[in-house]
């Protein structure tokens, strides 16, 4: 069995190894996909930010790239009129949600939304949908690290990080649709749960909703 296929992304050929999800291809290959939910090490993606579709010569409608693994001679468009349309409007999803106080998130300048919008040629600022107004409270008990839910993505991987590389479990979603939240058990505090504060979940987080005290804006 052929180790490699052949494949072509946006006009290039690649050159990738078989049974790889045409995500990682792409970016291996400094090809940029917007992303924020899919994690390499996971088996399957939940693709749940819908930010990565693509579009593959012989399928009828865009397809999430995390999802689709990679075959002889396929041919990718990461750009057309379709996919820029389903990737604005789920970025500008995200964003009616998104405590967008840029200046004073931990993250800025190192965020995930920010390189999207930049690649993308994207507003940070939308005014497609209603901003959905919720009363979210910072958990900062733990030593050196806090959570912000006003910030959160919901992309799960803090949560892949907690229970996958920690394996601690202390973090999942709780409620369903519009009323997702990331918890702990019972809503405690991280300090009162089972949390380690061994901080992986600070370093998979891709915006700024779990962030160190220390880098803190004032």
């Amino acid at each position: 069995m052929n180790d490699y296929v052949n494949i072509t992304i946006d006009d290039r050929k690649i050159k990738a190894r078989a049974g790889e999800k045409l995500l990682w291809v792409a970016l291996d290959n400094d090809i940029y996909i917007p992303h924020l939910c899919a994690v390499r090490e996971k088996e399957r993606s939940n693709a749940s930010c819908r930010l990565c579709f693509v579009e593959i010569e012989g399928m009828a409608r865009p397809v999430t790239s995390c999802t689709q693994v990679v075959r002889e001679e396929m041919v990718v468009r990461t750009r057309s009129t379709r996919i820029d349309r389903l990737v604005k409007t789920a970025f500008e999803l995200l964003l009616s949600d998104h405590n967008l106080s840029c200046r004073e998130c931990p993250a800025n300048g190192n965020c995930e939304l920010q390189k999207i919008a930049k690649e993308r040629g994207l507003k940070l600022r939308q005014k497609r949908f209603k901003a959905i107004e919720r009363d979210h409270t910072v958990d900062d008990s733990p030593d050196e690290f806090a959570f912000d839910p006003s910030r959160c993505v919901l992309c799960g991987r803090c949560i892949w990080a907690d229970r996958e590389e920690a394996g601690v479990g202390a973090i999942g979603f709780a409620n369903r649709g519009i009323n997702s939240v990331i918890t702990t058990f019972e809503g405690v505090s991280l300090a009162e749960s089972i949390c380690t504060q061994c901080k992986l979940c600070v370093e998979a987080c891709p915006v700024g909703a779990f962030y160190y005290k220390k880098d803190k804006k004032a």
